[in-house]
């Protein structure tokens, strides 16, 4: 298979927890704590494989999907229609009783068009969205407790989908860790702090192990799914995934600009 060689963000060796804000800080506070570290690592170009590919097996899928939606900044477009057509993917391809449509991010490789339309620059930085304490925590902020707890019972899933919004990518692709190379040591639990509450993700320390991959010049009509969370301890639980600089990038190549939508997947029986 083809690959090519990529730097990633790591979190180095810490004894304090780390904590990641998404606003500004306080003055003299840094917006992440804790010391990166950069490796090389090669990262293998997963479309000869793609058809082999499994969220309970490496925990990432890659699917062909055309969206409706002509606006990605629109956020109650992206709300009303996009919102919708995820929940319907992740349910064919999950099979799940359910899934809601919670959130969603637009990504921008252009710090000026950042500025302009109000939306992230991509996330250099190997990290997993969702974590033990944080997962159910998260239904409960979504349903409240009462309602929580029924839907606690059952299996649940956190699904990003994530898609280029303009392509094909060429600069900043998104590559994503086989679940089957990590440990549950990899992983650090990281407080993420917005204005209004405080929830956790994994940030992920280096390993010779892992195994990343990516899917070269991904298209507006092709989806990445990524499993960030499973309340089901037997199968892969989590997908580490971070944009990365590919070496190959054509100097003029345009920044890359992208959408992930996250899900929750509900896999209740019949009749609950």
């Amino acid at each position: 298979m083809e690959q090519v060689r990529g730097v990633l963000n790591y979190l180095d060796e810490t004894t304090e927890k780390p904590v990641t804000y998404t606003y500004e800080p306080p003055l003299g506070v840094p917006a992440r704590s804790g010391r990166t570290v950069k490796h090389e690592v090669p990262v293998i170009d997963g479309r000869a494989i793609a058809g082999q590919l499994s969220l309970d097996v490496q925990g990432f899928l890659l699917a062909p999907h055309a969206s409706v939606v002509r606006n990605f900044y629109d956020e109650g477009e992206v709300k009303r229609v996009y919102y919708p057509e995820m929940e319907r993917l992740v349910r064919e391809i999950t099979g799940a009783a359910r899934v809601l449509t919670f959130d969603h991010n637009v990504r921008n490789g252009s710090k000026e068009m950042r500025a302009k339309l109000g939306v992230r620059e991509p996330v250099r930085f190997a990290h997993n969205d969702y974590t033990l304490k944080s997962g159910p925590q998260r239904v409960r902020e979504l349903y409240g407790d009462a309602q929580a707890e029924r839907l606690l019972k059952h299996r649940y899933v956190f699904i990003n989908v994530w898609r280029p919004i303009r392509g094909p990518v060429e600069q900043s692709p998104l590559a994503v860790c086989d679940a089957r190379s990590m440990k549950q040591d990899d992983f650090v639990a990281t407080d993420l702090v917005y204005r209004d509450r405080t929830g956790e993700v994994y940030s992920v320390r280096h390993s010779p192990e892992h195994r990343w991959y990516y899917f070269s010049r991904m298209r507006p009509d092709e989806v990445l799914l990524l499993k960030c969370f499973d309340s089901d301890p037997g199968r892969t639980r989590y997908t580490a995934h971070s944009a990365f600089e590919d070496p190959a990038t054509p100097p003029a190549a345009a920044p890359r600009e992208s959408i992930e939508a996250r899900t929750i997947a509900f896999f209740a029986p019949a009749g609950d």
